[in-house]
């Protein structure tokens, strides 16, 4: 999960696009002015910088059957800042595989989640590590305290996995003395993650491995800003493979402000997925198998709706009462109610607005799950019933885990959600390969990055995971982006796409799993290949 819980409002000129971003999972927020880092403490304060041998345990996981011996190390690394002088201690947990014959050649996969703000703990002990949260299979946890179980999902048999908390995430924090606005930024971040993976590669002798970035939602902004550091003239390091789950590259694609209709034609595809889901569809699209009515939804979305839009108030009468009848058809929700909305129902509304009539809202994260808030009544919801459902659980196993499994030991509060803001997310660069400057939309816009790398690396391969139930990076956002990249077609043998009947952590999705596991080794496996 990545997403970040409510945050006080930013001073920036987009102050109303923050506030609405702070309610929810991917704080994609809009960028915020830099603020000048505050100056360290005086030298004499600070604190020499040690750094403790990692706790290492022996454990073995059966996978398809068959029992998978591997090494955890649980610990925490120095890094440098750009001036390589140590600034942060990045807490990290690595799974290695045991007798490996050739350990330099096995792929070795880095992944974080992430907020900006979060730890890594939904990928960690959801769907990718040796240990899971005990879940049914819709991915509800039960009572507290909860359980682990083993993960036959995990993916240590098909590559090594570093968890990586980012600084002020997790165990990680900034140096005693350093400011933490030296990491809280998109460039600053993706710096200090890109110099944690050059230093764990070049410590473990790593460099001769196959390697992947795996990052879920703000953490797939992170991989292609990351990818374009390590790529760049100081680390050149080249990578085999991104996996981006729960996507988001162009924040346009996501925000609901003024003046952008975007979000308003992506999103739609997403409101039929989830009015399918709760039989809120009219009977002709609801008897229909749910790809089968997805298709018509995009078809709607570009082809019909994104043009009414552009019209505006230039719509003939006629063609307006067609457009908001259809589009109540394809979201589920009330023809007056669309009217009401200009044609344009956000999001935020939406998950209030579709099962009003049963005084229940849908989740963000997950429109599977059902919230009841204090009222009916109103265009918001009081909270997201999908964070809420496995918030307790996954953060009570993670701390039970690294104390008592992988002995680490330390008294600090893990950061399930750090306080980051403000998120500084433009940050020129003179090298155009770590430029990460918004979009025309103003927004932020890391696109032409993972473009450039695509470009630069024509051995690097993209794979998209997508939930159909996801309102937070909604599947067809992702499809449009991807769409924009290559015109001539020279990336698409190389840009994959899984879909899962899930939500945000479509992991957490018993069903949903066990594709995505199979889905992510095949495609190491591929990138893999020499």
């Amino acid at each position: 999960m990545n997403i970040r819980p409510p945050a006080a409002v930013l001073a920036s000129v987009l102050a109303s696009v923050l506030a609405a971003a702070a309610a929810g999972p991917l704080s994609a927020q809009t960028p915020p002015q830099k603020t000048p880092a505050a100056a360290p403490a005086a030298a004499a304060s600070k604190i020499p910088a040690v750094e403790k041998p990692p706790a290492v345990t022996k454990h073995t996981v059966t996978i398809d059957g068959r029992p998978v011996a591997y090494t955890a190390a649980a610990g925490e690394m120095i890094i440098n800042k750009p001036n390589e002088e140590p600034g942060a201690s990045i807490f990290y947990v690595a799974y290695t595989r045991d007798e490996v014959r050739d350990p330099s050649a096995r792929p070795l996969t880095f992944a974080y989640n992430g907020g900006p703000g979060s730890s890594s703990v939904w990928l960690h002990l959801g769907g990718l590590g040796p240990r899971r949260v005990a879940m049914d299979d819709e991915g509800l946890s039960g009572t507290p305290p909860y359980g682990l179980v083993d993960n036959p999902f995990s993916v240590i048999d098909v590559t090594d996995l570093v968890m990586i908390d980012p600084v002020s995430t997790g165990y990680s924090r900034p140096l005693p003395g350093e400011a933490k606005s030296q990491f809280h930024g998109l460039q600053e971040d993706a710096e200090a993650v890109a110099e944690f993976i050059r230093l764990y590669v070049t410590r473990n002798e790593r460099w001769a491995s196959p390697k992947f970035l795996l990052g879920e939602s703000y953490g797939t902004t992170r991989s292609a800003a990351v990818a374009g550091v390590l790529q760049g003239r100081t680390h050149g390091m080249y990578l085999n493979g991104i996996i981006l789950v729960s996507s988001v590259l162009d924040f346009a694609t996501i925000r609901f402000t003024p003046g952008n209709i975007l979000p308003y034609v992506l999103f739609l595809p997403h409101y039929t997925a989830t009015a399918w889901y709760h039989k809120k569809l009219p009977p002709e699209l609801q008897a229909k198998p749910l790809a089968e009515v997805l298709e018509a939804a995009r078809a709607f979305a570009v082809d019909e709706y994104a043009p009414a839009l552009i019209k505006g108030n230039r719509l003939s009468p006629a063609a307006y009462e067609d457009i908001a009848r259809k589009t109540a058809a394809m979201s589920g929700l009330r023809l007056e109610y669309v009217k009401q909305s200009n044609l344009k129902v956000s999001h935020g509304r939406f998950v209030k607005e579709l099962l009003r009539a049963e005084s229940r809202s849908v989740g963000r994260l997950d429109s599977r799950i059902l919230g009841r808030d204090a009222e009916a009544a109103g265009d918001g919801v009081d909270f997201d019933p999908s964070s809420a459902a496995i918030m307790g659980s996954f953060s009570t196993r993670l701390n039970h885990y690294l104390r008592t499994e992988l002995r680490y030991e330390k008294d600090i509060p893990y950061a399930v959600y750090g306080d980051v803001y403000p998120w500084n997310f433009s940050v020129p660069s003179p090298d155009p390969r770590a430029s990460l400057r918004g979009g025309a939309s103003g927004l932020p816009d890391v696109t032409d990055i993972l473009r450039r790398a695509l470009a630069e690396n024509p051995h690097l391969r993209i794979f998209c995971g997508n939930g159909y139930y996801d309102g937070a990076t909604p599947f067809f956002g992702t499809e449009h982006t991807f769409a924009q990249i290559g015109f001539n077609g020279e990336f698409k043998d190389r840009i994959e796409m899984g879909y899962y009947e899930a939500g945000h952590m479509m992991y957490i999705h018993k069903p949903s799993i066990a594709r995505f596991k199979q889905d992510i080794a095949g495609f190491i496996a591929k990138a893999s290949r020499r």
